[in-house]
Formats: C-alpha cells, sequence, structure tokens
C-alpha cells in the first residue's frame, strides 16, 4: 500500500469533474496518485484529466465500463481481498449512479471490505438545483426505456409522483422522451432541459415540458432532465347532500348524532360546523 491515510478502506469511489476539470478535489488527486489499482471507465479520458491536474497515477490503470464490467468486477473484488486499494473512476459524476460501479460495490460489501467515496460533483444534484424546481423531495429516475411503448408506459406510472424527477437522457431521443413526457405529466408541467453541465456550452432551458419540447432536437451533449413532481389535487368535498346521507347512515346504525358528524368531518376533512349545517338542512 502507498499510503496509509487510505490504507484502512481498500475501495474509493471517485467523483470525477462533469466537465470542467478545476471542480476535482483534492483527495481525488491524492487517491489518484497512490491507489494500488484505478479502474477507469475511460482510461485515456482519465490520462488526461490527470496530465491538467499534474497527477500521475502510479498504480495500476485498467478499464472498468458497461462493456466489461461483469467480467472484471470478479477481478478487481479478488485485489480488494487482498488487501489491495481500489479506486472507481468514471467519465463525470460518481460511479455507481446510472455509471460503472454499482457491481463493485455489492461484491466489496459481500466480501466485508470497507467501501468510501471521494465526494464530488454529480449531474443528479447540480441539475436539481439549478433548476428552479422544488429541491426539498426528488427521486432519480436514470434514463427512461429506450422503446417508445415502454417508455410511455413508465412515465405514465410517474405521472403522480408529487416529488421533483431527475433524469439522464442521450441527445438523439431527448426530443422523443420530452414528447412522451408531455403527453403523460402534461404540457404545462415545469420542467428543465440541463445540457453540458460545467463545459463551456453549458445551458439550462426553463420552460413548460409542451415548449421545451418542441426545440428539444436541437439540444446535444449530455443531458440531464429535471420535472416538477405532480401538482397536489384537494379532494373534491362531498355535497351536502352527502355528508348528510352518511351522518344519517351512522345514526341509523346505532351511533350517537354529534359522534357521527365527527366522524364524517375526519372522514372527509370538512369542519364539523359544515356537517352540521348540511345534516341541518337535509334533516
Amino acid at each position: 500500500m502507498r499510503d496509509a491515510t487510505i490504507a484502512h478502506v481498500p475501495l474509493i469511489l471517485l467523483g470525477a469533474p462533469l466537465g470542467n476539470p478545476d471542480d476535482a478535489s483534492a483527495r481525488l488527486r491524492e487517491v489518484l496518485a497512490t491507489a494500488d489499482v484505478v479502474a477507469a471507465e475511460d482510461t485515456r479520458r482519465l490520462g488526461r484529466l490527470a496530465q491538467h491536474l499534474g497527477v500521475t497515477i502510479s498504480g495500476r490503470l485498467v478499464s472498468y465500463f458497461e462493456g466489461n464490467e461483469d467480467r472484471r468486477t470478479p477481478e478487481l473484488a479478488d485485489l480488494l481481498e487482498s488487501g489491495a486499494t481500489v479506486a472507481v473512476v468514471t467519465d463525470g459524476g460518481m460511479p455507481s449512479v446510472s455509471d460503472p460501479g454499482f457491481r463493485l460495490v455489492r461484491a466489496a460489501v459481500a466480501l466485508g471490505v470497507p467501501v468510501s467515496a471521494a465526494p464530488g460533483p454529480s449531474a443528479v444534484t447540480t441539475a436539481l438545483a439549478v433548476s428552479g424546481l422544488p429541491c426539498d423531495r426528488f427521486c432519480f429516475e436514470g434514463f427512461p426505456p429506450r422503446k417508445p411503448g415502454e417508455r410511455r408506459a413508465y412515465f405514465s406510472s410517474l405521472a403522480d409522483e408529487p416529488r421533483t424527477m431527475v433524469f439522464f437522457e442521450s441527445p438523439h431521443r431527448v426530443a422523443d422522451t420530452m414528447r412522451d413526457m408531455a403527453l403523460a405529466f402534461g404540457e404545462d408541467r415545469p420542467a428543465a432541459l440541463c445540457r453540458e453541465l460545467t463545459k463551456t456550452y453549458e445551458e439550462i432551458r426553463r420552460g413548460t415540458l409542451g415548449s421545451l419540447a418542441e426545440d428539444a432536437d436541437t439540444a446535444r451533449g449530455e443531458i440531464t432532465l429535471v420535472v416538477g413532481g405532480a401538482p397536489d389535487v384537494p379532494a373534491e368535498r362531498p355535497s351536502d347532500v352527502s355528508l348528510a346521507a352518511e351522518v344519517a347512515a351512522l345514526v341509523a346504525a346505532g351511533t350517537d348524532r354529534k359522534p357521527a358528524i365527527h366522524e364524517v368531518a375526519l372522514r372527509h376533512g370538512v369542519p364539523k360546523r359544515d356537517v352540521y349545517a348540511a345534516v341541518v338542512a337535509h334533516k
């Protein structure tokens, strides 16, 4: 092991810059320089980042991407079990979040190997923060299904989701995706299309799904979509006739009138005085 400060954490996930290399943390620099093995989604891209940061990767550098993740995970797990420090870094953002890393984390946990992270940039929280949409509660949905029918069914299942939703999408599908979102969520649903975050051509488009879908096919680069949650729809207040009928049914079943009025008021979130007035009016 090269550095006693990280020897007790064999697996370290590195939050890599989304685009601007100056967003790299001091700890990312340290781990890249000292880890025994660096598993990178794109070794050439990492090489350019390391050069910009003035970091020399002295450990073994291996590729770890979607195409070889199944095969390479057992190899890396064996290294972890033998005591090596393995750092995982993707092209941008945090490993495991729609990027390689999850399988290795699961393997490490199963082996009882400690897992840590050098936190850093995340397209999910960055897009959420700049979207102008509510950030107090949100859910990350990753990439929508590629097939149109599956995608539309998927969005339909999310139509009543009250939290702000964050999605990733590729530029050649984003226009169709946003049109499908507008159909499922409504054209007036607020949204933000965030492209090339922290890069030279960063752009944040804000508006409704309907308006954003109109020119979404001009969006290029890395895209993160933020969509407002379903608006609160107040429950429809029962008519006075219905309220009086429910009270009458409870009274007929043996409940005194006052407790019956109280129960019906709680059932519908209606003031007791309104239920009482309905009972008197339709006595």
